[in-house]
């Protein structure tokens, strides 16, 4: 197949590229303008972008995008649309690039992602103490509102530079704290955040396991060192996507989408204060893409999307409940179920017998105070069963 669509990167200050025939150009209405002929896009929305596409296709088309079109770039999405032999693509340097050689940053040890018509709370997971970030951003006010999280997560010092134009003729590059962030921005630049955290600052790892006090809650949590182990089970990875049924206050599905690139999790919740709870929470630690589905299981699981790995944290004796789980995940796939009362440990048992898989019997113990001593207190043992479905 003869690919009819051709995308093309460009730079702001370099010489636009040559075009090889075709019967349209389309891109951003700069490019056009430089260009000199060419449609521009009739809205710079998804949506109407691929409308437009479909539009030509079969249609020998051009292509005009920024910087490299498959790095955060209107590619990326056209690429999962049309089959590989309709698409044929030539980069230019992502104004990540430029950004990372403005500020001499080798690229290999930075943390990249795009603000563009997303929450800036996606920051949170990549804010430890030392680590350097470039975000593509969406508007001119991403700068301010990344500036006040950081601040609210004790890392007021870090510094933030924003690079506006590179490589033109307007380039501008301007740095300041995050505690007293004023510089005014347009509304497309990149933003490089040196990562310096305040003395006392919380170190969040991607690691699972998160300190309990970071997540409201109203005691209806996976506890810390249980949570770690079920995650462990769980095994999240890249682009997978996770159930988590009887969510409580969020923190199994927020970690899973932590722990690995576009991981995804779908919250199942029926409680009207804990569904705010798991809403905040997801905002705080970085997940606002989180699913929060409002429901009784398991009519609420119907119709969702298939799920990789699943949590069953309430509700473990259920059975109709647990056969809507199993029936759902992908071959593969992993299931995870606590239990602390006998009920659920029943079922748990019966469901090794049936289908394998391994069971665990979890004991820890906290320092507590006993009078004026101290000792080891036992918290309540949590049976766990772990199971990969043929």
């Amino acid at each position: 197949m003869t690919p009819w669509l051709t995308i093309i990167g460009f730079g702001e200050g370099d010489p636009m590229p040559p075009i090889p025939p075709c019967d349209v150009i389309v891109g951003p209405q700069r490019a056009i303008d430089r260009l000199g002929r060419g449609i521009p896009w009739r809205s710079m929305k998804l949506d109407a972008m691929l409308a437009q596409i479909g539009e030509l296709r079969g249609t020998p088309t051009v292509l005009l995008a920024s910087g490299d079109p498959l790095w955060f770039g209107v590619g990326a999405t056209l690429t999962r649309h049309l089959a590989p032999g309709e698409v044929r693509l030539i980069p230019h340097a992502s104004s990540l690039q430029y950004a990372a050689s403005r500020l001499r940053w080798p690229m290999q040890h930075l943390a990249t992602l795009s603000l563009h018509a997303r929450p800036a709370e996606l920051v949170h997971p990549h804010v430890t103490p030392g680590n350097r970030i470039l975000a593509l951003t969406t508007d001119a006010a991403t700068a301010s509102h990344v500036a006040r999280l950081l601040v609210d997560r004790g890392y007021g010092r870090s510094l933030l530079t924003v690079l506006e134009n590179l490589g033109g003729p307007d380039e501008r590059v301007a740095s300041g704290e995050a505690r007293a962030f004023d510089l005014a921005t347009g509304d497309f630049y990149v933003l490089a955040i040196d990562c310096v955290a305040d003395p006392g600052a919380a170190l969040l790892s991607t690691v699972s396991g998160l300190p309990d006090d970071v997540f409201v809650n109203d005691g209806q949590l996976t506890k810390r060192e249980i949570r770690a182990v079920t995650l462990s089970r769980l095994a999240p990875y890249p682009g997978a996507l996770l159930w988590d049924v009887g969510a409580g206050c969020g923190s199994i599905g927020i970690e899973w989408m932590r722990a690995a690139r576009d991981a995804s999790a779908i919250a199942f919740e029926r409680e009207g204060e804990r569904l705010q709870m798991i809403a905040v929470n997801a905002a705080n630690l970085g997940t606002p893409t989180l699913r929060i589905e409002n429901g009784d299981a398991p009519d609420s699981l119907i119709g969702m999307p298939a799920p990789d790995a699943v949590f069953l944290g309430g509700a473990v004796a259920n059975e109709t409940l647990f056969h809507t789980c199993w029936t759902a995940l992908r071959s593969g796939g992993r299931l995870v179920a606590n239990a602390v009362t006998l009920e659920g440990e029943q079922a748990l048992y019966a469901r090794h017998t049936r289908l394998g898989g391994e069971l665990l019997r979890l004991d820890i113990a906290a320092l507590d105070s006993v009078g004026s001593h101290r000792a080891l207190r036992p918290r309540l043992p949590v049976t766990q069963w772990s199971v990969t479905k043929p």
